[in-house]
């Protein structure tokens, strides 16, 4: 009879600490990275890093061979993971009134962004330049404004939009959008008190957009003066 094979046992570091695996090892690297790069932004050397991460250098390369493959793990840590699916089918689902897809789609998009280390991430990558608003803002773009400018044409029964009015309509969802960004913008970059019930001041928002979108739909249809 084969002797059966007993699991692998993660060794206690010399100190009486329980040893790392390799993916928690990989994982607490991240995680103190999205600090450091919410605190710091992207500008420090890899030797940089590793050293206010407080590990070698050497270690840092075993798992991330450079400060791109590093930063592109945390975009996909704090921006891709956190999106969630069900949020395209919300938006898209016209069985809801539009008011209350967009509604609920804030909200919890709210409940999302408006932290600590995406706000702040998401400002440091927009000052060094390091492609993360702007893979960040196509996905948004194509999920969120572009399906949204579909459904208030629907909504309203609008003509159809030149180039330049429909750019200008995708202006007036960026109005909205920044609106409810900016409230971690207030609270996480400028240290500000901001409301405490936050459902409620993105239903605000919310309102004053559906209300003012007719309005502003008929008027971007005229012909300049």
């Amino acid at each position: 009879m084969r002797p059966q094979c007993r699991p692998a046992r993660i060794l206690p570091a010399p100190d009486g600490r329980r040893r790392l695996s390799s993916g928690e090892r990989e994982q607490q690297i991240v995680q103190q990275a999205i600090g450091y790069f919410a605190n710091h932004g992207f500008a420090a050397s890899t030797r940089e890093l590793a050293r206010e991460l407080g590990i070698s250098q050497p270690l840092l390369y075993r798992y991330f061979p450079s400060k791109e493959a590093l930063a592109e793990r945390v975009f996909k840590e704090v921006y891709l993971s956190r999106w969630q699916p069900a949020w395209d089918q919300l938006l898209a689902d016209r069985s809801l009134p539009l008011r209350e897809r967009l509604q609920r789609f804030y909200r919890e998009y709210a409940g999302v962004i408006l932290s600590s280390d995406w706000i702040r991430i998401f400002i440091q990558a927009g000052l060094t330049h390091e492609g993360i608003n702007v893979r960040y803002l196509a996905r948004l773009r194509e999920q969120v404004f572009d399906v949204v400018l579909a459904e208030l044409h629907r909504e309203f029964a609008v003509a159809a939009a030149t180039p330049q009015q429909h750019e200008d309509e995708i202006e007036f969802i960026w109005g909205l959008h920044a609106a409810i960004f900016y409230i971690g913008v207030r609270k996480w970059v400028y240290r500000l008190d901001v409301p405490e019930q936050l459902d409620r001041l993105v239903a605000r928002q919310v309102e004053d957009f559906m209300a003012s979108a007719p309005l502003v739909l008929r008027q971007l249809r005229q012909p300049p003066q």
